[in-house]
């Protein structure tokens, strides 16, 4: 027998279909666009690394791990152009570079933390 769904998850279903209309997951449409973006490879390690505070483009890559410098850097200047996280150059020699969440950014911490709690009640087994 099927579960009951809560009122919540009823109301959170219902937003999802007014926000992406009677056509489904469109281009328009905000889950598909978020979701476009997020499940590029190393996008969300690369915001979860930021959460923790901002970094320089070496100490990011250590602290992911296992992602290329090409591919870092193409994603941080993804990330950067959808407004997700600011890079500060400072100019001494050599150059540093800082990369820090925007508020855009930061406001992902409660999507990456329901995806942790999701996995923990369903993937650890």
């Amino acid at each position: 027998m099927p579960e009951k769904r809560s009122e919540r998850e009823r109301e959170s279903a219902r937003g999802v279909r007014a926000a992406c209309g009677a056509g489904g997951h469109t281009p328009t449409c905000p889950v598909h666009a978020s979701v476009n973006l997020l499940q590029e490879k190393w996008t969300l390690h690369i915001i979860r690394s930021l959460l923790a505070g901002d970094k320089g483009f070496n100490e990011l890559g250590r602290d992911i791990g296992g992602c290329n410098p090409t591919t870092l850097a193409q994603r941080l200047e993804r990330l950067e152009a959808c407004g997700i996280l600011s890079k500060t150059v400072t100019s001494t020699s050599p150059p540093r570079t800082r990369y820090a969440l925007t508020e855009a950014g930061r406001d992902l911490q409660e999507v990456i933390r329901a995806i942790s709690q999701w996995g923990e009640r369903h993937l650890r087994r």
